[in-house]
């Protein structure tokens, strides 16, 4: 029997709305991301703090950091969200712990694994043992790309996390991995999609030696971004978070604040079209949550970084109506991993219970074990003793301090043979400060922390004029500023209200103005020697001569006298009126 027009008509309507109005009425779907960066191979606790709030207007160092709390700590906000991904924005591998470093870097992609990874930005560490190197730790396997044995502890499985490379080309204009990632939670009108946008910032090739990135193009990473996220869109994300190792700083007062915020990602950020809704940075080894711009919902975009090293985890929720796809709500807090108490020169570092204390992670501190037995006794080798505690000053751009000095003069010692008289050390190749023990001890796992990459010594001949040169490339407007570290007897000062370029107000050797027309021997490490950091001025240096690898010759300086001091001396000063 046929059924009247009007009641077919009427049946149809309400088959066709009733997915709509169960679409309507789903409830919103929390999605918790849990997001890591600049891990640099930190398997053990890197007997570091984390300054934090102690309740009564002050604040206090928290120990923090290890795998295996770093394990723990991730679990535990997991159970808080059981929708969840962990993500990662780049450099987790390289200038890393000597455990780690010694067996390339597979053990720091073990504990990502285990730790459950799934995404993470390709950082500029990454690319250090060059490109090949670099897919090898995606993929597998055991072909040798550097001058150190690959799998010689187990065979390699690779990463079971994706690398995403947005930014980075290969000469077809294909991208080195995959530049976008997706996750979905949930199921039917319930179910929501989270896109992930990964990238490495467009300066890696100043970052490292251009030999490991031959073959390859960084571009501009807001233009990447912008292209993706429509692409993300059409593909069913209801929120799109991007993974970038590019970051910021904030101000120490306000460091959860976006209004003070510099740094590379802040022109990004300003180029970003609507549709990003989170942003996890890093690079700059700064913690910050804070909200800057605006997404599509006209909401702001949510920055976040999670430090350097593992020592803070950070937790992102966001609230998405499945409905709209649209995000209705999002927040962060960064996470302090702490981990045992230590002592150094500084003296103790206490736990306390302001803070969740976190246990290690038992399958994670067995497997780390097993990598850092296999290194002991290299990292416990006593190689002198210092003063007292060494690092370098932190700041709006990079200084050396006391600890660049101390390398800078070693380098010096070490090649006066090749004629040396300035040795120069760029503060961003130090990795990490030197807390000796109570007696000053050195070991030289505290060596390889500070100087992990084996740079080769350089000695080469420059005019008084490229020195000023060279000096000027670090305190100008393009790229990263740092002041170069200089050896004893070089001391300049500088102003940055000067125009960029003529900034070097006063150079001398030895109590002497540097001539501009005379020869001088420098010694620098080869990734300096080749341009570096945008020290294109090393390029030109004549009568070049390869020296020892800057750890070794750290190590004999420390240990030619029975307690090496500390210089103290101030070598570069800024002139502020």
């Amino acid at each position: 029997m046929k059924r009247p027009l009007a009641l077919l008509l009427v049946s149809l309507v309400a088959a066709c709305a009733a997915p709509q109005a169960a679409r309507q009425t789903a409830a919103p779907v929390e999605v918790g991301i849990i997001a890591i960066n600049d891990f640099h191979g930190a398997l053990e606790p890197p007997r570091a703090s984390v300054v934090a709030p102690d309740g009564k207007g002050g604040s206090i160092p928290v120990p923090a950091g290890g795998a295996a709390w770093l394990a723990s700590a991730v679990d535990a906000i997991k159970a808080e969200h059981p929708n969840n991904v962990v993500v990662a924005a780049g450099d987790l591998t390289s200038a890393s712990q000597l455990a780690s470093s010694l067996h390339l870097d597979e053990p720091a992609v073990g504990v990502m694994n285990r730790i459950g990874l799934e995404f993470n930005a390709v950082g500029n560490h990454e690319f250090d043992r060059g490109w090949k190197e670099l897919q090898r730790l995606q993929n597998g396997g055991c072909e040798k790309n550097t001058r150190l044995e690959p799998c010689q502890f187990e065979r390699f499985a690779g990463a079971h996390y994706r690398y995403l490379s947005a930014s980075t080309y290969r000469a077809d204009g294909s991208t080195l991995f995959p530049a976008t990632g997706l996750k979905t939670f949930g199921a039917g009108t319930g179910k929501v999609t989270v896109g992930f946008i990964g990238l490495s910032l467009k300066d890696v090739p100043t970052l490292v030696s251009p030999d490991e990135v031959k073959g390859l193009s960084f571009g501009d990473e807001a233009e990447a971004i912008n292209r993706e996220v429509p692409r993300l869109k059409a593909r069913g994300a209801d929120a799109v978070v991007v993974l970038i190792h590019q970051g910021g700083r904030t101000s120490d007062e306000n460091p959860d604040g976006c209004m003070e915020l510099t740094g590379g990602i802040r022109p990004i950020l300003d180029r970003l079209n609507p549709g990003v809704d989170v942003v996890v940075s890093g690079h700059t080894h700064w913690q910050y949550v804070c909200e800057y711009g605006e997404s599509a919902s006209g909401q702001a975009i949510l920055l976040t970084s999670a430090g350097v090293y593992g020592k803070l985890v950070t937790d992102i929720t966001l609230l998405i109506d499945p409905a709209t796809r649209r995000v209705l709500e999002k927040k962060a807090r960064n996470v302090i991993v702490q981990s045992p108490a230590y002592t150094s020169g500084r003296g103790d570092a206490p736990n306390t219970s302001l803070y969740p204390q976190f246990s290690p992670r038992a399958d994670v501190a067995d497997y780390v074990a097993r990598y850092v037995k296999d290194a002991q006794g290299l990292i416990q080798r006593p190689v002198g003793r210092i003063s007292g505690p060494a690092d370098k000053h932190s700041g709006e751009r990079g200084m050396g301090g006391p600890l660049g000095n101390l390398i800078a003069d070693s380098q010096l010692a070490a090649t006066r043979g090749a004629g040396a008289r300035i040795a120069f050390t760029n503060p961003f190749g130090i990795r990490a400060p030197i807390e000796p023990g109570p007696n000053g001890e050195v070991t030289f796992g505290q060596v390889y922390a500070v100087l992990p990459f084996n740079n080769d010594l350089v000695t080469m001949t420059l005019t008084g004029e490229q020195i000023r040169a060279v000096i000027e490339e670090g305190l100008d407007d393009t790229g990263a500023q740092q002041v170069l570290a200089p050896s004893a007897g070089l001391r300049f000062s500088f102003d940055m209200r000067r125009p960029s370029g003529s900034r070097l107000v006063s150079l001398a050797l030895d109590g002497k103005p540097i001539d501009p027309e005379a020869s001088y021997r420098v010694t620098v490490v080869n990734f300096l020697a080749e341009g570096g950091d945008g020290f294109s001025t090393f390029t030109r240096g004549t009568d070049r001569v390869r020296g020892m690898i800057d750890n070794e010759a750290f190590q004999q300086w420390l240990v030619a006298v029975p307690v090496r001091q500390v210089p103290q001396e101030v070598r570069t000063v800024e002139v502020r009126g």
